[in-house]
């Protein structure tokens, strides 16, 4: 009994030393220390989607997913933070993406394509400069506007995880 005892209390000993060496969040993605914020620039939309609101609704979701899924703070400029998220918008396709029977579109594929870069400011040399594509379907048959936002939608939501997951991965 005191054996265990002496084991419970060494590692809860370790522990404590090494508590704060890294800041840990819920969603598993440890910051290295010293990065506290994060600037993430306006995302030109150079894909000629038609989409007016494309890169607004980019940003909003980027912000959301490196704020909310970390300890990170947002900076309001490059000179202010510890690493930078920049990209622009290189391509939008809405495209058939099943047909039916009858020769009409059962589903559209609505394509996000993003290149990006990921670097943190105490550094010359970026971690990654990386395209990223998001793709979801919806029914041109039912509200054929509101289908193609919200496959848009998904396709920022993808392409905004897989940013974060290469982001966080590194650390």
């Amino acid at each position: 009994m005191a054996w265990n005892k002496t084991w419970v209390t060494i590692i809860l000993c370790v522990g404590f030393l090494f508590n704060g060496c890294l800041r840990y969040s819920f969603t598993g993605a440890s910051i290295p220390p010293g990065v506290d914020t994060i600037y993430i620039p306006f995302f030109p939309d150079q894909s000629n989607s038609g989409l007016g609101d494309l890169s607004d609704r980019l940003n909003v979701v980027l912000i959301n997913r490196f704020v909310n899924q970390s300890s990170l703070q947002l900076a309001n400029n490059e000179a202010e933070a510890d690493a930078v998220l920049d990209g622009v918008i290189t391509s939008y396709s809405n495209r058939p993406f099943s047909i039916g029977g009858d020769e009409q579109t059962n589903q559209n594929q609505v394509t996000i394509t993003v290149r990006a870069t990921f670097q943190y400011t105490s550094q010359d040399e970026e971690e990654w400069t990386t395209s990223f594509t998001g793709r979801s379907n919806y029914d041109p048959a039912e509200n054929p506007i509101e289908g193609e936002n919200e496959a848009a939608n998904t396709a920022l939501e993808q392409v905004a995880n897989n940013m974060f997951n290469d982001a966080v991965s590194n650390w």
